[in-house]
């Protein structure tokens, strides 16, 4: 029996390219319907009551909410080409890095980006000592997942390759130090050189100008909390 997906979304989250990516990889159709998380729509907090977010999964009768609990779903309800490995200690182990990216370098990268002074100096120390225990589980590997180029890490964090290279621009900064983080940017590269990747991506000139604009109406405030799954989406 045909199965009917959609998802809500926003068009430059992180949190949904993810749910997109898997849906992509796993061959699975879908609709993708986009929301304005600045004026929610009555779907989206029919749909999502609890947080009132995006990413959204409508699988059927189904809703499923919250991205890496979405991931897991996509893994399980389609099991080709699967995501998270099978052995459990390397499963806990996937889990266990993809929370720590989302709860530590998403914070602190962001706070390094829109903050000044003292509180930016601290934010990017933090943001560096992160992506430095993130480079030590890279090491000696080609992707997080070994040989697996879509592994569910590489899902999970994917945003890293994409959304840090806009946010050093547009604050004039540098996180990815090739010499400093070598893993990570060769796994960079490998994963922006994907098509499945990049044509899912949001043009890098329409996103440096979304975010600007945020600034200027000084709007940025709702727009960490819209973007950071601690906070709003996820």
């Amino acid at each position: 029996m045909a199965t009917k997906v959609k998802v809500l979304g926003f068009w430059c989250s992180p949190f949904v390219f993810r749910v997109v990516w898997a849906l992509k990889l796993k061959g699975v159709e879908f609709e993708y319907i986009e929301e304005d998380i600045f004026n929610k729509s009555t779907r989206l907090l029919e749909l999502n009551p609890v947080h009132k977010k995006v990413p959204v999964l409508v699988h059927d009768d189904k809703v499923i909410v919250e991205s890496l609990v979405i991931l897991e779903y996509i893994d399980e309800t389609w099991p080709q080409d699967p995501l998270l490995p099978q052995d459990p200690y390397e499963r806990a182990t996937a889990r266990f890095w993809a929370k720590f990216a989302d709860e530590k370098l998403m914070q602190t990268a962001w706070k390094s980006t829109w903050t000044k002074g003292e509180e930016k100096e601290d934010a990017l120390k933090a943001t560096m000592e992160v992506l430095e225990k993130i480079e030590g589980e890279l090491k000696g590997k080609s992707y997080f997942g070994g040989e697996n180029k879509y592994a569910y890490l590489e899902i999970a964090i994917g945003w890293i390759n994409y959304l840090i290279p806009i946010w050093e621009e547009i604050a004039s900064i540098q996180f990815l130090d090739p010499k400093r983080f070598p893993a990570i940017t060769a796994w960079k590269s490998k994963f922006l050189d994907n098509t499945l990747i990049k044509e899912t991506l949001p043009p890098r000139e329409k996103l440096l100008i979304y975010l600007h604009e945020r600034v200027k109406h000084r709007e940025i405030d709702g727009t960490i909390r819209e973007l950071a799954e601690t906070k709003l989406e996820n």
